[in-house]
């Protein structure tokens, strides 16, 4: 099969978008490696179910703007959908077709009973005021309804939101059907059911894996150094656990600037800083530096931890790390991929490495269903088994098929789908 024969991409709404076309051929190419039966490659290669709606909300100043927002299940064969939901500038239909197909591989992995699923709402969060935001979310939940619910399509946070915005999609939905039903989202407060450790949990995945990648280069953490791009969620949450464990964190960058600190940067004192609201770009512990320039320091691992496809043809070959933990979604592009192939970088994939948040999310969906809640030692200790249980599963199919550590990934992840597509056949 030729990944670069562009008629096998389908080109509804979503088919033009460079993000969605990137999932797509990671698709083709694992479904030449396996020999993936075409009929199933044909289901798999487009979304179950897109919807578009239209949020209208009042502003502050008394003007009505309306925003458009987005819902794209790509499977709901292994159980409800489940996917986060982003508030983002750039956020269109392709971009969150494209995180929900990965976002099915990411549950098959971790072999969850869920599909992948995505949102989000092209808008600037950091330009709208808590009300504002309460008004779009709530809207927003309104209009996406009918698709939605605790068997159907369970949504979590993700880039631009937060406890706080789950909370008011919960309490919408729970208006909606006359009773409370935290099940419907995860990454809640705690106070409305959400799991302890949840909000840590991606970071935490990130780096569970990255400990067991430094045991396969032969590098302790004592001895290893890390660059973070992105300083979310992920990031901070990934830099402190890195730290802990004494890994050096030299280099670190957000959407405002970068720093760099060739003796470490003082995590604890970093998120001081930022929480009294001043810039990681003015943290006076380290240099400041050139957000992209960071990505090709020398380093014993690199987190991308912001969007995706930030490490492309341009700049895969000046890349100097050992190991390459994606804890983003998509960052490397299929060309960057081509040329890493031929470095003794250490890729750990997306679908494995940042896996840890929906893998607690179904912790916290199993809690709510069943009104019975975890400790957070129980739930560290769950997470810290699934992912090393898939690190190791993912890693054996690399070296006895003599697979890059994406297509390993991806051949297990879709082999599981395709076999289950398989089982439940083609309705009517």
């Amino acid at each position: 099969m030729d990944t670069n024969n562009h008629k096998n991409l389908p080109k509804p709404i979503y088919g033009e978008s460079p993000v969605f076309q990137m999932a797509v051929l990671q698709l083709l190419e694992v479904a030449e490696v396996i020999g993936l039966d075409q009929n199933i490659l044909e289901r798999l290669s487009k979304p179950k179910r897109a919807m578009v709606v239209s949020v209208p909300i009042r502003m502050d100043n008394g003007k009505t703007h309306t925003f458009i927002g987005y819902r794209v299940q790509h499977s709901l064969t292994s159980g409800p959908s489940k996917g986060g939901i982003r508030y983002h500038p750039s956020v269109d239909i392709g971009e969150v077709a494209a995180l929900a197909m990965w976002m099915t591989w990411k549950c098959a992995i971790m072999n969850l009973p869920f599909g992948g699923a995505k949102g989000g709402i092209a808008c600037d969060p950091d330009k709208l005021s808590m009300g504002e935001k309460e008004r779009m979310t709530r809207r927003f939940t309104e209009e996406i309804l009918p698709i939605i619910g605790p068997r159907m399509d369970v949504p979590a946070p993700d880039l631009g939101t937060d406890e706080q915005t789950m909370a008011w999609i919960m309490d919408t939905y729970s208006m909606s059907v006359g009773y409370a039903c935290p099940e419907i989202v995860t990454g809640k407060p705690i106070e409305l059911g959400g799991c302890i450790g949840r909000r840590e949990a991606t970071g935490r995945g990130v780096v569970y894996c990255i400990m067991q990648a430094l045991q396969e280069i032969g590098v302790s953490a004592g001895n290893a150094t890390a660059v973070v791009q992105g300083y979310g969620n992920v990031g901070a949450v990934t830099c402190q656990e890195l730290a802990m464990r004494g890994v050096k964190v030299i280099a670190i960058s957000d959407r405002y600037g970068a720093i760099t600190n060739p003796e470490g940067i003082d995590i604890a004192a970093l998120n001081k800083h930022m929480a009294d609201g001043k810039l990681l770009k003015e943290f006076p512990g380290g240099r400041e530096a050139d957000a992209n320039e960071i990505l090709t320091m020398p380093c014993t691992v690199l987190v991308p931890a912001a969007l995706e496809r930030q490490i492309t043809e341009n700049n895969a070959a000046q890349l100097k790390c050992r190991i390459l933990a994606e804890g983003a979604n998509g960052p490397t592009t299929p060309e960057a991929d081509k040329i890493l192939a031929d470095s003794d970088i250490f890729i750990i994939p997306d679908i494995l490495c940042n896996a840890g948040g929906v893998t607690v999310s179904y912790f916290e969906w199993v809690q709510d269903m069943a009104q019975f809640f975890w400790d957070e030692a129980q739930v560290n200790q769950k997470l810290e088994q699934l992912m090393l249980k898939a690190f190791h599963q993912v890693r054996t199919v690399a070296k006895e098929s003599k697979l890059s550590m994406r297509l390993a990934g991806m051949s297990l992840a879709v082999k599981k789908v395709a076999q289950e597509k398989k089982r439940r056949g083609l309705y009517p």
